[in-house]
């Protein structure tokens, strides 16, 4: 069975899908801007997740929603790094940190994160990859690219992926400590998420753990015509699909209800 390890934790890669709980510690982001970017309520927060189940937590400092206003590496850093030492501190969870600079990764490495999330892949910043490396954390490498512009949407994908895989190979990172993202919502029009979606099995040629990010965001609001707060069930019906396809991570902001999802479909998957 192959396993990935996250700070203290094994998390089998086949035959399960764990929940990475959301934590934007910004004023700013799509669904729930500042609602914890107070220790205070972050902390609640994370409480109430690992009450409800989660599995792994992911603390972004900036939002990158369409049209997100950039932060400098200091700002951002001091928003990520007194709450990565808090829930260090009080709670036992594997903690990932959503940043693509390097110098924020490292700030929050030191401050005892346990997984870098980098939404651009290793692509924005040079220095990523080595600074993972020297760490020897695992990360997740999403999927993005400036534009929608695809010959042929999924093996462009694929090899947009394996470029990522080359800079993390060449910068020393440990193929086994890779999680791929496909990268929904980024660098995508509406129907080739869904179409991304659709196909998640293709990305199994990498015989890596896949996440899948879809929680509340833009692809369910224009298929259902809802707002943020209104897409839970959307997302669930993407987190089914995730099990389904062999997914290993769903990344989400409902915790609760996506893990009592997984536990159903996992139940009728496994009947004999």
């Amino acid at each position: 069975m192959k396993t990935i390890k996250i700070g203290t934790k094994d998390f089998q890669t086949r035959g399960a899908t764990y929940v990475m709980g959301i934590l934007n510690v910004t004023p700013d982001s799509f669904s729930d801007g500042g609602k914890f970017n107070h220790m205070d309520a972050a902390l609640h927060h994370v409480e109430e997740m690992l009450v409800d189940g989660m599995d792994v937590l992911d603390i972004g400092g900036e939002s990158t929603r369409p049209g997100y206003t950039k932060l400098s590496d200091q700002e951002e850093i001091d928003r990520v790094a007194p709450i990565i030492e808090a829930v260090k501190a009080r709670f036992d969870v594997p903690v990932s940190l959503d940043t693509y600079k390097s110098a924020v990764a490292e700030a929050g490495l030191k401050a005892g994160v346990d997984l870098i999330n980098d939404i651009w892949g290793l692509k924005y910043d040079e220095k990523m990859g080595p600074v993972i490396a020297k760490y020897g954390v695992p990360c997740c490498l999403m999927h993005n690219r400036e534009n929608s512009d695809y010959r042929m949407l999924i093996p462009d994908i694929c090899a947009d992926l394996e470029e990522s895989l080359a800079i993390a190979e060449d910068a020393g990172i440990d193929p086994d400590q890779i999680i791929l993202d496909p990268g929904i919502g980024f660098g995508k029009t509406y129907e080739q998420n869904l179409a991304v979606i659709h196909h998640l099995e293709e990305l199994s040629r990498f015989d890596l753990p896949i996440l899948l990010g879809t929680s509340r965001k833009s692809v369910i609001g224009l298929t259902l015509d809802l707002p943020a707060e209104e897409r839970m069930e959307g997302t669930l019906v993407t987190t089914v699909l995730a099990v389904e396809k062999g997914c290993s991570f769903v990344r989400v902001h409902d915790v609760k209800e996506n893990v009592r999802a997984i536990r159903m479909v996992r139940a009728i998957l496994e009947a004999e």
